[in-house]
């Protein structure tokens, strides 16, 4: 666990540090046009989903066949050479292509979430994935921090940064990650086993599972709505500019990083992950309620704190998930919720951001309600609360589940 975490964490820190960059050079390639650039934005996000949710079965079969070290040695060297073209890029184009090799490369938290679940305990599945949960964390408070200051010195910079973290990153598994698959448990690999939409049919082989993938759904979506509008919201709402957004989103990670670092094994170990899942959806879906309804900034790192143990649930369900599956069938169930996660990132801009966020903003709405992205993610999360509890009550819990 300790190797893979902080090749998690180093991951996500070069994820971090473009993370406020990236739309700055975007607009600098299409000659400062505002409105050019957040269209190519748009499509740049969306295409980085895309390639992750086509990836990421595809990494899952080849680590279930190969192992995870070789998976996520070439995934982190790719990351790497990937941070460097678009350092370089002259051109949109090259951009494109550099965030297309991203999402394909990124797809290798399906082979990070596979490696946990190869060597985590039934007790501790919860624990090691609330720990990934932190190490995220962790990566998305220093690293815009980090980007924001390298971008005052060039613009481009923090992709070179980014890129020799990963190769740093490569180095450091090459010479101590161990695998985790041991040869006994290997499958074989076929082209229909790394097809997404096959992928997702194979969560179909346990009902336990594919009930936990049909309310993964739900909440992912609310999540990533969140996190896409988020910006915009407080802006429009609040007037907050780029360093109240930075510190009130790095206070999230704080949250985040204590409550599935610290939290998340004493609440399964005292009331088991079905109830720790059914507890975080509920806070879930009242926190979003208080966002959409919160009139005043103030109220917003109040309601941060107080809804924080809303991040147990994803790595609650994770971890039962991860308990009913065979270790053959590791790399593709998890490929599958990666597949997942990518789809709710390609449709949650169009939805919340394109979609409500800008109609509830507009003089075209009968009332102006910037609330109403986080609304739809309240009722998002209650309707993913709602299928697990009718899942729990026809799938009762046995010794072991």
């Amino acid at each position: 666990m300790a190797f893979i975490l902080v090749t998690l964490f180093i991951d996500i820190l070069g994820i971090g540090i473009i993370v406020p960059i990236l739309p700055g050079l975007i607009k600098e390639l299409v000659g400062g046009d505002p409105a050019q650039a957040a269209v190519y934005y748009g499509v740049i996000i969306s295409t980085y989903a895309t390639m992750q949710f086509l990836f990421a079965p595809v990494l899952g079969a080849l680590s279930d066949r190969f192992g995870r070290r070789p998976v996520i040695l070439v995934s982190l060297f790719g990351l790497g050479t990937d941070y460097l073209i678009q350092g370089w890029a002259p051109s949109i184009g090259w951009l494109f292509l550099g965030r297309i090799i991203a999402g394909i490369m990124g797809a290798s938290i399906t082979t990070a979430n596979a490696y946990i679940a190869d060597v985590s305990a039934p007790e501790t599945r919860a624990r090691n994935y609330g720990f990934v949960g932190a190490a995220f964390g962790l990566g998305f408070i220093f690293g815009p921090v980090l980007g924001g200051l390298l971008s005052g010195i060039s613009l481009r910079l923090p992709f070179f940064v980014a890129a020799g973290l990963a190769l740093v990153n490569w180095l450091y598994g090459f010479f101590v990650l161990p695998e985790s698959l041991s040869p006994d448990h290997r499958s074989t690999v076929s082209w229909r086993k790394m097809n997404p939409l096959v992928s997702l049919r194979r969560l179909g082989t346990y009902p336990l599972v594919s009930g936990l993938a049909a309310a993964f759904l739900f909440a992912s979506m609310a999540q990533r709505g969140l996190e896409n509008v988020w910006v915009l919201h407080t802006g429009f709402r609040y007037g907050w500019d780029e360093l109240t957004n930075g510190l009130t989103l790095g206070l999230v990670g704080v949250m985040a990083v204590l409550v599935q670092g610290l939290l998340i094994k004493p609440i399964v170990g005292r009331i088991g992950e079905r109830r720790t899942i059914t507890l975080g959806l509920t806070v879930s879906a009242l926190a979003f309620l208080a966002y959409g309804l919160a009139s005043q900034g103030w109220m917003v790192p109040i309601i941060i704190v107080s809804g924080a143990l809303a991040g147990i649930a994803i790595p609650a369900i994770q971890g039962l998930v991860a308990g009913t599956v065979l270790p053959t069938e590791q790399g593709k169930i998890q490929g599958a919720f990666t597949s997942l996660t990518s789809l709710t990132a390609i449709f949650s801009p169009l939805i919340f951001t394109s979609g409500l966020f800008s109609f509830f903003t507009s003089t075209a709405a009968p009332i102006i309600l910037p609330g109403a992205p986080f609304f739809l993610g309240s009722l998002l999360f209650l309707v993913s609360l709602s299928r697990v509890l009718r899942l729990f009550h026809q799938l009762p819990e046995t010794p072991g589940a």
